[in-house]
């Protein structure tokens, strides 16, 4: 049977084939551009980059990944037995460290191209429109920096708990990695979402792609010590010590207050694991606090000190960043929690459907107050809604995998999720949220995202008014 024969085995639906998105848009060159440009305040120019660096490399990336079957005579990639078949492997263990497929290098984080003037001071989107299920691989997942990234001895790092008041902590103690892995731990799977996830669409579309517009966000399994059992072995007063400060070792010295009600609850761990290893360097090895469904800033990387006090301590980061611009000029601040929010990762912008016919629309869904609940996935810009299929497990503040079966018939399509919480929690439109944020902020931008299917098969990312 020829590809365009292929049927869906649930629908009975000529299956359509899609063209992944180009993975890299723009050359070093295309990156200091966009540097000089947006510092101008020319913030269309990010978006004709894109468009023109995508246009340039899209018939390359057809060919590259096209390999049809011939219409008569047999197809010869069943007919021939490949060299793999008739002969001999590579040796086991070739890397003591496993790496993917050279067929899938291409499949990488990438680089802002505008959101800061030097590397160390930066962020890498990871690649959602490549990914299955809801984990990210540990070489994936999205990074933040403030002062670039360090590989730290864990012999000699180590972990300072004290209070702002003697009589806030009974008895102050410095712990060793050796001396926190030995402690009882947990493993829990948790989404980490950058405050400033999907920002440069506040005021319009800026990004063509997914790994763009919402590549700030990851999903790990994390092992650590409950941070309440390392303050239960301190003797912390938890009656007056209502707010905990993390500090990290990095130059930024990034500190971020923490409300103790968190920790109390258990879910606040100082996690060393992550997907079944230590922490990656880019990832806070040795140490780093885990604050599930609180923005990744307070996900504090290379943890050294944690502070017990009783206010907010209105750290840099608390004072001048990761605060809310309301529409009158004020600024919310402590606004951690990261709304419920969902995406369709395929199809998304820069892919191509190449045929009519039955394509799975998959996608993430996450909430920084629990677990979700339903997505509502709609084909027509939000007139008609259906239920999309959970893929489980649905776990608490994680990711969350949807599907749900769509027959193209090959006229322009809009294509939106909605996910909603077990709090109740409808994620918004943009309408919605711009009457209540305004277009001028820059965090917690959780509204519907549309794509846009072109009668060609090309998905553009576009917003409804």
């Amino acid at each position: 049977m020829s590809s365009d024969d292929q049927q869906d085995p649930t629908t009975g639906q000529r299956s359509g084939r899609l063209i992944k998105a180009p993975e890299h848009f723009l050359d070093p060159e295309g990156v200091r551009t966009v540097f000089r440009e947006a510092r101008s305040g020319r913030r269309d120019f990010i978006r004709r980059a894109f468009a023109g660096a995508a246009a340039a490399g899209a018939a390359p990336l057809a060919l590259a990944q096209a390999n049809p079957v011939p219409a008569d005579g047999g197809d010869p990639n069943i007919l021939n037995l490949p060299e793999h078949t008739t002969g001999l492997g590579q040796p086991v263990v070739t890397d003591g460290y496993g790496k993917p497929s050279k067929y899938e290098t291409n499949v990488q984080r990438r680089q802002s191209p505008g959101l800061t003037q030097t590397t160390q001071a930066s962020v890498s989107f990871a690649p959602l429109q490549s990914l299955f299920g809801i984990i990210t691989p540990s070489g994936l997942h999205f990074e933040r920096h403030h002062q670039g990234w360090w590989d730290i001895d864990p012999s000699k790092h180590r972990l300072m708990l004290n209070g702002s008041d003697p009589s806030l902590m009974k008895t102050p103690k410095v712990f060793t990695m050796d001396e926190i892995m030995r402690l009882p731990s947990v493993s829990r799977i948790h989404f980490i979402e950058c405050g400033a996830n999907t920002a440069v669409e506040w005021g319009n579309v800026a990004v063509p792609t997914v790994q763009y517009t919402h590549g700030m966000v990851s999903c790990s399994e994390f092992t650590g010590v409950p941070l309440k059992i390392l303050f239960d072995l301190c003797g912390v007063d938890y009656r007056r010590a209502r707010y905990v400060l993390g500090e990290g070792a990095d130059g930024s010295s990034m500190t971020r207050t923490i409300p103790m009600e968190l920790v109390e609850s258990g879910e606040v761990f100082v996690a060393y694991g992550q997907n079944g290893e230590m922490l990656r360097p880019e990832n806070g090895y040795p140490l780093r606090l885990v604050v599930p469904g609180i923005q990744g800033v307070s996900w504090v990387k290379y943890l050294r000190r944690i502070e017990v006090g009783d206010m907010p301590y209105g750290a840099k980061d608390e004072a001048v960043h990761y605060m809310d611009l309301m529409p009158n000029g004020l600024h919310r601040q402590y606004t951690n929690i990261q709304e419920c929010k969902s995406v369709v990762t395929t199809p998304s912008g820069g892919q191509v459907l190449l045929d009519k016919g039955f394509y799975n629309i998959t996608g993430l869904a996450w909430s920084g107050k629990g677990r979700i609940k339903k997505v509502d996935v709609s084909v027509d810009g939000g007139r008609n809604w259906r239920p999309a299929r959970i893929e489980g497990p649905v776990q608490n503040k994680s990711l969350t995998r949807f599907n749900i079966d769509w027959v193209w018939d090959g006229k322009p399509a809009l294509i939106q999720s909605r996910a909603t919480d077990d709090t109740g929690y409808v994620q918004p439109t943009y309408r919605q949220l711009r009457a209540v944020r305004g277009t001028r902020s820059i965090y917690h931008n959780n509204a519907v995202q549309t794509w846009l299917v072109q009668e060609s098969g090309e998905v553009k990312n576009v917003q409804l008014s």
